[in-house]
C-alpha cells in the first residue's frame, strides 16, 4: 500500500492533541487515520480508521476506538454503557438512518491511547515498524 505519511506526532489543536494522515491502497481506495487525545482527560481519546468510497467526498468511518470518557448508547438495541469501546460500521445502522459507526461494543482490550492504536493495528491488518530514533512508525514503506 502506498503511504503518504509516517510517524505519529500529535499536535495541539483546540484543547486536544491530534494526528491525521491519509494513505492509498493499491486498489486506489483512500484511507484516513485520525488520532485524538484530550489535553486534560487521558481517558478521552479516539482512534478512527475511515475510507473514502469511490465517487464520494465524504469519508466513511470503518472503526473507532474510544476511551472511557462518556456514556455510549447503541440506539437500536437500547443498550447503554460507560467503558472503553469499539465502534464498527454496520449495515443495520446505515439502513436505519443512523451513523455508519453508531454501534459499539465495550472492550477490555485497551486502557489508553497507545493500547487503542495497537488494537486498531491488529484488528485492521496493519503492522508496526520497530521504534526508530524514539519514534514509532505505523504503516512501514511498502505493503500494509
Amino acid at each position: 500500500m502506498a503511504l503518504q505519511c509516517r510517524g505519529i506526532r500529535l499536535t495541539e489543536k483546540y484543547g486536544h492533541l491530534e494526528f491525521n494522515c491519509e494513505f492509498q491502497a493499491e486498489t486506489g481506495t483512500v484511507f484516513r487515520l485520525i488520532i485524538r487525545q484530550n489535553s486534560k482527560n487521558r481517558e478521552d481519546f479516539s482512534v478512527i480508521l475511515a475510507c473514502l468510497p469511490p465517487n464520494s467526498s465524504t469519508f466513511f468511518r470503518l472503526r473507532r476506538y474510544n476511551g472511557r470518557s462518556h456514556e455510549h448508547t447503541n440506539k437500536l438495541e437500547h443498550e447503554r454503557f460507560y467503558d472503553f469501546h469499539i465502534h464498527k460500521a454496520t449495515e443495520r445502522y446505515q439502513e436505519e438512518g443512523q451513523r455508519e459507526d453508531g454501534y459499539a461494543e465495550p472492550t477490555n482490550r485497551y486502557y489508553d491511547l497507545n493500547g487503542a492504536i495497537s488494537c486498531m493495528v491488529a484488528d485492521c491488518g496493519f503492522r508496526m515498524n520497530e521504534p526508530e530514533k524514539g519514534q514509532t512508525y505505523l504503516f512501514p514503506g511498502g505493503e500494509v
